[in-house]
């Protein structure tokens, strides 16, 4: 009733106020619905754009993805190259912030768990379905969890990246800045100049000592097999001595019964005859048993070189892998939460059970950490290029509390696996030190994924690792691509939400 009677009163009521004050009312009247529209606007970014650097791009060396501003920022040794508007994940599917790397590339990708979905110069960062590649951009945060480039972006950037090259995911904006510090690694000029003959000389003699054992290893094999027959042999033998023995012992029972001259020229012929029988069949077995003791010996001998052979092989071939690696930049990850560090590099090989390429990851060693029970951020340190000092670092933050310098003061880098790895540091070799552990998606075919804990993960934590994961052990078989091929029972991954609780501690 109120309300007809408002309505029945209106018109009388805007007759009296007249045109300027139905002009006011309108404008107050819109004023909501115009507020509505504009603070969708004003609460979205700054829509990023598609930027070239004005210079001559050289090799990508990281990217870096800023969720909050939506955009993506490649860099080369000289400071950014491109940069482009992207779509991460929507809210439940986050695109997960955190430090990765690209390990495979597919030009004409489709989606094997979304419905087949159509996924142009793909550039993987996980197994689990994380990647970059082109897609449609509405302006927002619109994907199930990769970061989604512009098409043309995506097929112009394809070509111009290697698999290894760092991808950085911040939750914030970030960006290298340059710094020096005594822990980054300072290779050796002297090492880093001889290093590649000194791969080359160490491949030939991986390849010599793998040809001398399996030499010897056919000889081994020749030669036990010949000691396989010898217990027949020696059987038959014996079997002859023992009935030529048989004969004589019943020839001399014949000889001692014999009572006539006649009956014992015959039985001293015979005895005659079974001692020489007995005799041969004695010489025979002594010969057989001396044939069999130098076999025995001789098959010992050989396997005994063949196990030296061997052994000579998985140390010339793990010597020129350790050569060869060190052509090749090195990554070092600190964790925190399990106080260890790791190394991996890029043997370039493709991975035995298909796609990507095997990463070594013969390092695993305990690291000092000062007040190791407070947080130290996430921070990533890349060697940009080289310089007179030997590297020029860059240094990336995107977690907190430390800052990057503050980070390295206080980790103690053990001095072996200083002496083993910085003598020949190259370009785009990096340390990262993270409060985070390493993700169980880390595995043989990746580089290092550790993810921020207190940032929203998506799908990446609720999907089923690739596989499991394999990390070094030195109780494990070396067989060229570094110790993957077991994993160390002792080092358990902490789960995140241990770890979780440990870091609000």
């Amino acid at each position: 009733m109120t309300n007809r009677l408002m309505t029945a009163k209106s018109p009388a009521t805007f007759r009296r106020w007249g045109p300027a004050a139905i002009a006011t009312l309108a404008v107050l009247a819109a004023l909501p619905a115009l507020t509505a529209a504009a603070a969708p606007r004003q609460a979205r970014p700054a829509q990023a754009k598609e930027e070239m650097a004005p210079r001559p791009a050289g090799e990508p060396i990281m990217a870096i993805v800023s969720i909050k501003g939506q955009q993506v920022t490649f860099y080369d040794a000289d400071g950014w190259i491109l940069r482009a508007p992207v779509s991460t994940g929507v809210k439940e599917r986050e695109t997960p912030a955190g430090v990765f790397a690209v390990i495979e590339k597919d030009k004409d990708h489709h989606s094997t768990m979304y419905d087949d979905a159509w996924m142009p110069h793909m550039q993987r960062i996980t197994w689990n379905g994380v990647a970059m590649h082109g897609g449609p951009l509405p302006g927002y945060a619109a994907s199930h969890g990769c970061v989604r480039m512009p098409f043309g972006f995506a097929e112009k950037l394809f070509d111009k990246t290697r698999i290894g090259m760092r991808v950085i995911i911040s939750p914030n904006d970030a960006a290298p800045v340059d710094i020096t510090h005594p822990s980054l690694l300072t290779p050796n000029a002297e090492a880093l100049a001889a290093a590649p003959a000194h791969a080359e000389t160490l491949a030939r003699e991986a390849a010599e000592a793998a040809k001398t054992a399996a030499e010897t290893k056919k000889v081994a094999t020749t030669a036990t097999h010949e000691t396989k027959l010898l217990p027949f042999t020696l059987r038959k033998f014996e079997l002859l001595k023992r009935s030529a023995d048989a004969e004589l012992a019943s020839a001399d029972k014949a000889l001692a019964a014999a009572t006539t001259d006649q009956a014992k020229a015959r039985a001293q012929e015979r005895k005659q005859k079974a001692t020489a029988r007995a005799t041969e069949a004695s010489t025979r077995l002594d010969a057989a048993k001396a044939d069999a003791k130098t076999k025995l010996a001789a098959a010992a001998a050989a396997k005994d070189a063949a196990k030296a052979a061997e052994t000579r092989k998985a140390a010339s071939a793990k010597a020129a892998t350790e050569a060869k690696l060190a052509l090749e930049p090195v990554s070092i990850y600190i964790s925190r939460a399990t106080r260890k560090l790791f190394v991996r590099r890029n043997t370039h090989k493709p991975a035995p059970d298909g796609g990507g390429e095997v990463f070594d990851t013969s390092i695993e060693v305990p690291v000092t950490i000062r007040n190791p029970e407070k947080r130290i951020g996430t921070h990533v340190f890349t060697a940009m290029a080289r310089n007179d000092a030997g590297l020029r670092w860059s240094a990336v933050t995107i977690d907190g509390p430390d800052d990057a310098k503050d980070a390295l003061d206080r980790i103690t880098i053990p001095q072996d696996v200083i002496d083993r790895i910085a003598p020949t540091a190259l370009p785009r070799s990096s340390i990262v030190i993270s409060d985070e552990p390493l993700s169980a998606e880390t595995n043989y075919r990746t580089e290092f994924v550790a993810v921020l804990s207190d940032q929203p993960q998506g799908g990446f934590i609720t999907r089923k690792p690739s596989e499991e994961s394999i990390i070094a052990s030195e109780d494990s078989r070396y067989d060229g691509f570094g110790f993957f091929s077991q994993r160390n029972p002792n080092s358990r991954r902490m789960s995140f939400d241990d770890f979780w609780t440990q870091r609000r501690r």
